[in-house]
C-alpha cells in the first residue's frame, strides 16, 4: 500500500507537469486547468502517504534521506497550492510541478524501508529541525522556480506587468526560506548540544548550511539595503538553487561527517 500511494503521486505529478506545461505551450486554460487538479490529487496522494508512512513507523516521516525527499517534495506542493489560492500565482506553477516532480523522482531512488530512530534522533527537536529545514528548501526552490519565469517572462517581452510581481514573490519566498533556515540552524545547534556536547562542530551539513544561509543573506542585503531589483536578482536566485541541492544531496553524499549518516537515519539535520 505504501509503495501504491508514493508512486501514483509520483505518476500524477508528472502528468500533471506534462499537461500544464502543454496548456501553457497552446494556451489553453481547459489543459492548464485539468493539470492543476491533477497536481492536487497528487499532492493529496502525497499527504496521504506521508501519514500513512507514520503511522506505520509510529514517528514523523523525516528519518533518512529518503522521507526528508519526500518531505521536501511535499513542502513544495504545500507551498505551491497557498500561492495559487491565496495570490493566484498561475505563473509559477509549471516551474513549481517540475521541482516537485523531480525531488520526488529523486526519493524514489533511495531505500524506501521504514527503519527505527536512532537513539539521538529521539528529541523534542526532531520534528521541529528537520521539518524547518523540508520548507525552508521548498521555499528557495520556489523562489528558483519564480526566477526561471521571471527570465523567460522578461526575454518576451520587458513591459510584462507580471515581472513586478515575479520579483516582489522571489523575495518573499527568499526571505521566508532564510527565516526557516534560520530557525533550522539554531534548533540543530541547540540539538547538537544535547547529543553531541557541542553546539557547532563545523561538520560539513554544518558549514554548508551556513553557507546556503550566508548565500541567501547576500540577497536580502542586496535586495533591501541595495533596492536591487529584476533580471540580476532573479538570476541570483536561481544560480543559489544548486547550492540548496547540493547541501541535501551532495553533502550526504560526498562529505563524510557526524551527518554522514543522514543518508540512512537523518537527511535534514543543518
Amino acid at each position: 500500500m505504501l509503495d501504491f500511494l508514493f508512486f501514483a503521486g509520483l505518476v500524477l505529478y508528472f502528468a500533471a507537469m506534462v499537461l500544464t506545461f502543454v496548456g501553457m505551450v497552446f494556451k489553453n486554460k481547459k489543459v492548464t486547468d485539468l493539470g492543476w487538479y491533477v497536481f492536487m490529487a497528487g499532492a493529496l496522494t502525497a499527504t496521504a502517504y506521508l501519514v500513512y508512512r507514520g503511522i506505520v513507523a509510529g514517528r514523523l516521516p523525516l528519518s533518512n534521506q529518503f522521507e526528508f525527499a519526500a518531505s521536501f517534495s511535499w513542502g513544495i506542493a504545500v507551498i505551491l497550492i497557498f500561492l495559487h489560492y491565496r495570490f493566484h500565482l498561475e505563473w509559477i506553477e509549471a516551474a513549481g510541478m517540475a521541482m516537485t516532480f523531480l525531488i520526488l523522482s529523486y526519493a524514489a531512488l533511495q531505500p524506501r524501508e521504514v527503519t527505527e530512530l536512532m537513539p539521538a534522533l529521539r528529541s523534542a527537536w526532531f520534528g521541529f529541525h528537520i521539518g524547518s529545514a523540508a520548507f525552508s528548501y521548498a521555499s528557495f526552490m520556489l523562489a528558483g522556480a519564480a526566477g526561471i519565469r521571471y527570465l523567460i517572462a522578461a526575454k518576451k517581452d520587458p513591459n510584462d506587468e507580471r515581472l513586478e510581481q515575479m520579483d516582489y514573490f522571489i523575495y518573499r519566498l527568499i526571505a521566508l526560506g532564510l527565516l526557516l533556515l534560520t530557525i533550522t540552524i539554531l534548533s540543530g545547534a541547540i540539538w547538537a548540544e544535547e547529543a553531541w556536547s557541542s553546539f557547532w562542530t563545523w561538520d560539513p551539513k554544518e558549514v554548508w548550511a551556513l553557507i546556503t544561509w550566508i548565500l541567501y543573506a547576500i540577497y536580502l542585503h542586496l535586495r533591501l539595503g541595495r533596492k536591487m531589483t529584476g533580471t540580476a536578482m532573479a538570476w541570483y536566485a536561481v544560480i543559489a538553487v544548486p547550492v540548496v541541492l547540493f547541501t541535501f544531496i551532495g553533502v550526504n553524499t560526498l562529505l563524510p561527517g557526524l551527518h554522514s549518516y543522514g543518508t540512512l537515519t537523518v537527511s535534514g539535520m543543518m
